[in-house]
């Protein structure tokens, strides 16, 4: 079954958050993560949202999303991200 995580992201620093992508999507690759989509919030259609961007991102199974999330080179940018962002991360499998 393949995997997917949602990030929403409540930007605090443009300059910060910009270098934390890059590394971030540059983390991605062996693990077999690639970026679906990513945006802008324009519109609260129902609830509520404290967030201002959003991404999905695919990985070919769930292992690999732990994998990519547990790695040292995403570790390693953790810091950068809590300076950076207040992101939410939520993985999520399809079904079978």
């Amino acid at each position: 079954m393949s995997a997917f995580f949602i990030a929403t992201v409540k930007i605090k620093d443009q300059g910060k958050f910009q270098e934390y992508a890059q590394k971030a999507g540059a983390s991605l690759k062996s693990f077999g993560g690639e970026l679906l989509e990513r945006g802008q919030a324009r519109a609260v259609l129902a609830g509520s949202a404290d967030h201002n961007a959003a991404a999905i991102i695919r990985f070919p199974t769930l292992s690999a999303v732990n994998d990519w999330y547990a790695s040292q080179p995403y570790q390693a940018i953790i810091p950068l991200r809590e300076e950076a962002a207040d992101m939410t991360i939520v993985a999520y499998e399809t079904p079978a």
